[in-house]
């Protein structure tokens, strides 16, 4: 199973980690958020090295379908009654930021890099697309009400924002991962106050960020109860007509869509991981409906980790962590986010003060219903009788019939058939616990 991006984009190699070294800056984790941390320290002067389990970008950040947007799904509205204006205008602002920073970098790096228009629709709901448009506008951003679409059915309305972004996300961080230190196939087993004890070595640190997309520190944080994740399921096709825009659907049960070249990429089926799904079934049986001459030829999965609110948890580890950072919680809207988070945190680091850190805080307020929700699953999947058990917390597994993979329900670790880690929080094999 190899995403679109993973077959079209080759990527650098990094050695592995042989002997102990110092740094001012540890990030663990080598995917997207990781990489651009990586890049943003470099460029304010600050030594870093990155440590990564794997390949780096081989993981989640494959999976992505790569969309370079401020809209998030139909969340604004939300996030005002939540929040009120001036966190929910932040919000956005943090994310306009970081689609300029791309429409910057992706200047000089051949990434196939495209403006368009964004859209989240709804195929029964106008009312909510109403609300959506009603506080964006509110919030100074130039969404626009539309009732129609490239789409192949017609949508009660849709939401669009214009001057939008995709790439091949694989392709961009080829590039700006070149001149970086990075340590592959170095998993970092255990931390010692501010070094890292891994496979091949020890790094100390002064500073340590996690990016390792679910957080794999229990004792700080409380990320097991802040956070789950979802599975989801995603096809590229060949002789699809092609959209000019990106397309979203304001309903978890919907699709998401965008082209990549002479590619449809579809994505859908989202699960809570461990959870029973269709897979791809139900995006073939939409692709026959719809597109009944295209022809599959990828087909992958994506994992996200959600976010008791919706906003990512981006600053200190925990209030009690000085030291220690996380960039996690992305809520399927990774690309600015990883973003967001290597401005933030780099400012942190470097001591500058961020307008936008009390809004991405870990540490602010917790009690939604979502807590509970979590809670109430990961009791379950403790009392779940089930032989194999998931090393990170010690939950029942599910067997995934679509990719042949044993899967966490409580906090979205997956395995392989043979008990391999593939998806973090665990950080061992189903056989091997090595938690801390």
């Amino acid at each position: 199973m190899v995403s679109l991006w993973e077959n079209t984009a080759e990527m650098p190699k990094f050695p592995r980690l042989r002997g102990d070294i110092k740094t001012d800056v540890l990030i663990i984790g080598g995917g997207i958020a990781g990489i651009l941390c990586g890049y943003k320290l470099k460029n304010a002067g600050i030594r870093c090295v990155i440590a990564e389990r794997g390949a780096v970008c081989r993981g989640v950040t494959a999976g992505t379908t790569a969309k370079i947007t401020v809209q998030h799904g139909a969340v604004f509205d939300k996030l005002i009654n939540e929040f009120g204006t001036e966190k929910a205008a932040l919000y956005l602002k943090a994310n306009e930021r970081a689609l300029d920073e791309y429409k910057a970098l992706c200047n000089n790096i051949k990434c196939d890099f495209k403006e368009t228009d964004s859209y989240i629709y709804s195929r029964d709901n106008r009312g909510k697309i109403e609300k959506e448009v009603a506080a964006l506008q509110k919030l100074g951003c130039n969404a626009v009400f539309c009732e129609k679409t490239e789409l192949p059915f017609k949508v009660a309305g849709a939401v669009k924002i214009p001057s939008q972004a995709q790439f091949n996300p694989l392709k961009f961080l080829g590039e700006i991962s070149r001149g970086l230190t990075i340590y592959e196939n170095t998993a970092v087993k255990e931390l010692k106050g501010l070094t890292a004890v891994c496979e091949g070595g020890r790094i100390k640190a002064e500073k340590i960020i996690v990016a390792t997309h679910f957080p794999i520190i229990n004792k700080h944080g409380s990320y097991f109860l802040k956070m789950y994740q979802k599975r989801s399921y995603v096809s590229a096709f060949l002789g699809a007509k092609p959209l000019d825009g990106m397309y979203r659907d304001e309903s978890e049960d919907g699709f998401s869509f965008r082209s990549a070249g002479k590619f449809l990429i579809i994505g859908g089926e989202s699960k809570r991981t461990g959870k029973k799904s269709r897979g791809w079934a139900q995006i073939r049986a939409f692709a026959e409906k719809y597109y009944p001459d295209a022809k599959e030829k990828y087909s992958w999965a994506a994992q996200d980790c959600i976010t008791l609110d919706g906003v990512p948890y981006i600053g200190n580890y925990s209030a009690n962590t000085p030291d220690l950072y996380v960039a996690t919680g992305f809520n399927k809207w990774g690309m600015t986010s990883a973003m967001v988070a290597a401005e933030l945190l780099t400012d942190l680091i470097s001591g500058k003060k961020n307008e936008f850190a009390e809004v991405f805080s870990p540490s602010r307020h917790i009690i939604r219903k979502q807590l509970a929700l979590n809670a109430v699953s990961a009791v379950g999947g403790l009392l779940c009788p089930t032989v194999k058990r998931c090393p990170h917390l010690g939950c029942a597994l599910k067997w995934n019939k679509n990719e042949r993979s044993w899967d966490c329900p409580c906090h979205g670790s997956r395995f392989s058939e043979e008990g391999k880690l593939l998806n973090t929080p665990a950080t061992g094999d189903i056989l091997t616990n090595n938690e801390y």
